[in-house]
């Protein structure tokens, strides 16, 4: 249950719910979200090993928690900033729990399959019985995404990452022989991907597939870690290279002059100028986006995005930076990149570790390379940050500990 809420929520088919967190609150999200808080930290401290709890507090999510409160001091409005990155620490605390309270693997996979059913299930009955929520509509600001879905989600990019990720839950089913329901989930979650308009998330969820399965059919699972930092880096000057190293921009310039990413490297290019200006410290967390900085900010005829009013950069490494500075843009690397790879990496050959692990790194693989085009570290209880939390804890524990198959009763 815990994890069908934190994906879904407690507000399902309500577009504008990014923007009812943003205007003083939601009383619903503040109470649900609350009480599943207060649930999963007594579930921890009371049915958790000690063990398996200690090895969730990483010092490197410590320290980025650290950079987090100063940037929520840094901020016009402290105690209203702080409203929003509760919604995001409940998150993790929440998540900390779906991964520790399955006794085993075959817990945690009717964990996944009920809450996989549950998000497809209301997703597809959405597009039949709430068609104007659940597929975007031609009379709403992004006009352009009219008739792609979304579903239980308040955006298609939204949709499509969590579509993607439920489609690696359908991998590791199938994988450990639950086939019927494995495959059932896998076939919806990218017939829905399809129809979310994402050509990125399309490619990327295969290419993820690949970089972390294919190497272990050969008994070359150690390569993952490098293929996926390869892949990793690869991304990075595909993306915000072409923006911000001149050899890159002039290659780009001249073999693709119209690549833009939809307007992207417009929106890049301004963030840089910013965190330019506020290196160590950024703007504050979930602020900058709401300063007078951008909303009276000029609008030139050549840019393809107007910056004003939209909530965030869709980058999400720019969009830390922006936030909480360049140093903790560094933490933030060796927390979601590097430490997950060595996690990886030190997995146990056991068949229940494998499966898990790969299931992981196939979630962490395609989050951080949308993360490139999209924005959710600390986004509140994004389902897309979710999923990635999910999958950074859960490398840590299948690196740690042997994952039982079954515990006898």
């Amino acid at each position: 249950m815990i994890l069908s809420v934190l994906i879904i929520s407690f507000r399902p088919f309500q577009p504008a719910g990014a923007q009812l967190l943003g205007q003083g609150g939601d009383i619903v999200n503040q109470l649900g979200f609350g009480t599943l808080g207060a649930l999963s930290l007594a579930s921890l401290f009371t049915l958790t090993d000690r063990r398996v709890l200690s090895a969730l507090l990483s010092p490197w999510w410590l320290l980025l928690f650290g950079f987090l409160f100063l940037s929520i001091l840094n901020t016009p409005a402290p105690s209203a900033t702080m409203r929003s990155a509760a919604f995001s620490i409940i998150g993790i605390i929440s998540m900390a729990a779906v991964l520790t309270l399955p006794r085993d693997a075959d817990a945690f996979s009717r964990v996944l399959m009920v809450s996989a059913c549950a998000i497809l299930g209301l997703s597809y009955a959405g597009l039949v019985l709430f068609p104007n929520e659940a597929i975007h509509q031609g009379g709403e600001v992004e006009f352009q995404h009219a008739g792609l879905w979304r579903g239980v989600f308040t955006h298609k990019n939204i949709a499509g990452p969590v579509m993607a990720s439920l489609s690696f839950v359908g991998i590791y089913l199938w994988r450990r022989g639950w086939r019927v329901s494995g495959g059932t989930i896998f076939i919806l979650a990218m017939i829905f991907v399809a129809h979310t308009g994402s050509k990125t998330t399309a490619g990327t969820v295969p290419l993820a597939g690949l970089l972390v399965i294919l190497p272990g059919m050969f008994g070359l699972r150690a390569l993952v870690p490098i293929a996926v930092a390869i892949a990793f880096v690869g991304t990075g000057v595909a993306t915000l290279g072409i923006v911000f190293i001149e050899p890159v921009k002039a290659l780009a310039n001249h073999m693709m002059p119209d690549l833009t990413y939809t307007g992207r490297t417009a929106l890049w290019e301004f963030m840089g100028e910013m965190i330019a200006q506020h290196p160590w410290r950024g703007y504050g967390f979930e602020s900058f986006w709401l300063t007078d900085v951008v909303l009276t900010s000029d609008q030139p005829f050549d840019r393809s995005w107007d910056i004003r009013g939209i909530v965030h950069g869709h980058n999400s490494y720019l969009d830390l930076a922006i936030a909480m500075g360049l140093p903790a843009l560094a933490i933030a690397l060796v927390t979601f990149v590097v430490t997950p790879l060595r996690d990886y990496w030190r997995t146990p050959l056991y068949r229940e570790n494998v499966f898990m692990a790969d299931l992981f790194m196939m979630i962490v693989t395609f989050t951080l390379l949308n993360g490139f085009l999209e924005s959710f570290f600390f986004r509140r209880a994004d389902p897309v940050w979710m999923f990635f939390v999910m999958a950074v804890l859960g490398l840590r524990l299948t690196g740690r500990f042997r994952v039982p198959s079954r515990v006898a009763r």
